[in-house]
């Protein structure tokens, strides 16, 4: 076999395996680390030992033999280090006589590394790194802060993993919903940390979104039963397919602006055949109901125009099942779209201040309420606050050019008035 041929084997081996693989050694030892570093000293053998013996018929065989050798090893050293040696992992009759596992360990990782004892901050890093295999500094990029500072923290909270004890025991039917939105939130959170508008191009990002729904496509295939899990998928393909549209030549498009031509109509299929199989379950959640307002927005892409009724009662729902500031401002958009002025400033006017005062997406909200009430000096006043709380450039572009179209609009009126005051004079 050529060397490319065992590269491929080997990159399509980490993709499919990495996480299970880690979740498996995990299981037997308790100790995270030492999990990753087995599996990764492994592949490691791999490398050398496919390229010159060619891929074994079963490759995670062959590396679950060779990552639990590697553990035993670590665990009889004091310092654990793990020794790579290629020739004590080539037996490739006793890697295939090796039973598979009777469960998905990559659901053993989710569900530990989202553990309430673990700070909910990390929640979402140890899923990329433990599940997907990750490094440090590529996370450490994403979350803006120094590869040594992401590198503690990750093995702080692994420590606290094996000195607490925390192991992975299946939960009961009725306490997995609960277990599991803690998952489906660090999802969606690795999701939302490579979603800024401005990063349209940036592959660091693109990649991690791509990661982020492979773990949702990972916890899809360990828990097919779960409809919230496709609801989560659901969501983040209905939001990938349209952001080729929301950002073009620069410029950031809202939503209902943007060219439906430039929607990914195969990740909207998709999107659509995972909220089809989350509904069939008839047990709605938040991801569900966020995923389905979500689809009515794409529904443009196939010339149905957006039911505005049906969203405002998926966001009632929303509300009422899982109430959020996001939820909350949400559905004030849809009720001013809809035309319920009073029941949109009733629904903002009830949230904290402590809440909304340095949160951007309240004042773009407040400042569309105000242009409903046709108070002009409260909507500049609320987009200058918007703007001076945007990061995003596109989107603070987007926000100035309304402010000063604003300010244009008001000089036209003053130059309308002031020539009529000179005919009449």
């Amino acid at each position: 076999m050529s060397r490319a041929s065992a590269d491929a084997a080997l990159d399509e081996a980490h993709r499919a395996f990495f996480g299970r693989l880690v979740g498996w050694v995990f299981r037997m030892t308790g100790d995270l680390q030492l999990a990753e570093d087995a599996v990764a000293a492994a592949f490691l053998a791999a490398v050398s030992a496919w390229r010159d013996r060619g891929v074994p018929s079963s490759p995670e065989a062959w590396l679950r033999v060779a990552a639990r050798n590697n553990a035993r090893t670590a665990l009889t050293r004091a310092t654990r280090t793990i020794v790579v040696d290629p020739e004590e992992f080539t037996d490739l009759e006793a890697a295939e006589a090796t039973p598979e596992p009777q469960v998905d360990d990559r659901l053993t990782l989710l569900l530990v590394c989202a553990h309430p004892a673990i700070d909910a901050r990390l929640h979402a890093p140890l899923m990329l790194q433990a599940v997907l295999g990750l490094d440090a500094a590529r996370i450490a990029s994403v979350y803006l802060v120094p590869p040594s500072t992401m590198g503690q923290r990750l093995s702080r909270a692994k420590a606290k993993i094996r000195d607490a004890g925390i192991r992975y025991h299946h939960p009961d039917p009725e306490d997995l919903p609960r277990r599991l939105n803690a998952v489906l939130q660090a999802v969606y959170a690795a999701y939302g940390a490579g979603d800024a508008v401005w990063a349209t191009g940036d592959e660091r990002d693109d990649a991690l979104r791509g990661e982020a729904i492979r773990l949702a496509e990972v916890l899809a295939e360990a828990i097919p039963g779960e409809p919230e899990v496709w609801g989560l998928l659901a969501l983040l393909l209905h939001t990938e397919s349209r952001r080729p549209a929301r950002l073009v030549a620069g410029v950031f498009i809202p939503l209902e602006d943007q060219d439906i031509a430039l929607w990914s109509t195969p990740l909207r299929r998709r999107a659509d055949e995972c909220l089809r199989r989350a509904s069939a379950a008839g047990r709605p959640g938040r991801f569900q109901l966020e995923a389905a307002i979500s689809a009515i927005h794409s529904s443009r892409a196939d010339e149905v125009p957006v039911d505005i009724d049906a969203i405002l009662t998926l966001y009632r729902g929303l509300l009422h099942s899982a109430p959020s500031l996001g939820a909350t401002i949400g559905a004030a958009g849809a009720m001013l779209r809809a035309g319920l002025v009073a029941e949109a400033g009733e629904l903002l006017g009830g949230l904290p201040e402590v809440a909304v005062r340095q949160h951007q997406p309240y004042w773009v909200c407040r400042a569309d309420l105000a242009i409903r009430r046709g108070d002009q000096d409260d909507r500049n006043r609320c987009l200058d606050i918007a703007i001076g709380l945007t990061a995003d450039p596109a989107v603070r572009a987007h926000l100035v050019t309304r402010r000063l179209a604003a300010l244009g609009t008001r000089e036209r009126a003053r130059d309308v008035t002031r020539g009529g005051r000179r005919r009449r004079g």
